[in-house]
C-alpha cells in the first residue's frame, strides 16, 4: 500500500474529517502525555498512593469485587475526589483519551449542520449522546 503525502489527503480527505483528525490528534497526544506525566508522579511517589507499590502484588490475585473490599479501590468516578492519589491520578490521561472522540464529534457537529449534512449531523448526536450515557456509568458499569 502506498503511503500518501500530506497535500494528497488533504486533497482526498474532507474538511470535516480534516478538523476531526486535527483535533484527535491533539486529544491523543494531550491524553498520552498525561499518561507519562502521571505515571512519573506514581513511580516517583510526588504524591502518596492509595495502594503502596510494593503491596500491589498482594492483591493482583482477586477478582475485583475482593480487590475494590481489600483496597478501598474506587468504582466509577469515584476516582475524581481522589486525585491526591499518585497511583489514581493516571486516570485522568485515560479519561482524556476516553473523551476525545466525544469532543471531536461535538467540534464536526457544526460543520454538518452548516451544510445541510442532516444525516451525518444525528450520527454525530447519536454518538455523542451514547458515549456520555456510557460513560456516566448509567448502565450498571463500575457499579
Amino acid at each position: 500500500m502506498e503511503k500518501r503525502t500530506t497535500a494528497e489527503v488533504r486533497d482526498y480527505a474532507s474538511p470535516e474529517q480534516q478538523l476531526y483528525a486535527r483535533w484527535l490528534d491533539v486529544g491523543m497526544k494531550a491524553g498520552f502525555a498525561a499518561l507519562i506525566v502521571t505515571f512519573l508522579v506514581h513511580m516517583f511517589e510526588l504524591l502518596p498512593p492509595g495502594i503502596a507499590l510494593e503491596d500491589l502484588p498482594r492483591y493482583w490475585h482477586l477478582p475485583v469485587d475482593e480487590f475494590i473490599a481489600m483496597t478501598g479501590a474506587p468504582r466509577g468516578w469515584t476516582w475524581v475526589a481522589r486525585l491526591g492519589e499518585g497511583d489514581l491520578l493516571n486516570f485522568v490521561g485515560v479519561a482524556i483519551l476516553g473523551a476525545v472522540t466525544i469532543l471531536c464529534y461535538a467540534r464536526v457537529l457544526p460543520l454538518f449542520l452548516r451544510a445541510g449534512e442532516r444525516v451525518f449531523a444525528a450520527i454525530c448526536v447519536a454518538e455523542i449522546v451514547v458515549l456520555i450515557a456510557a460513560a456516566s456509568g448509567i448502565f450498571g458499569a463500575g457499579h
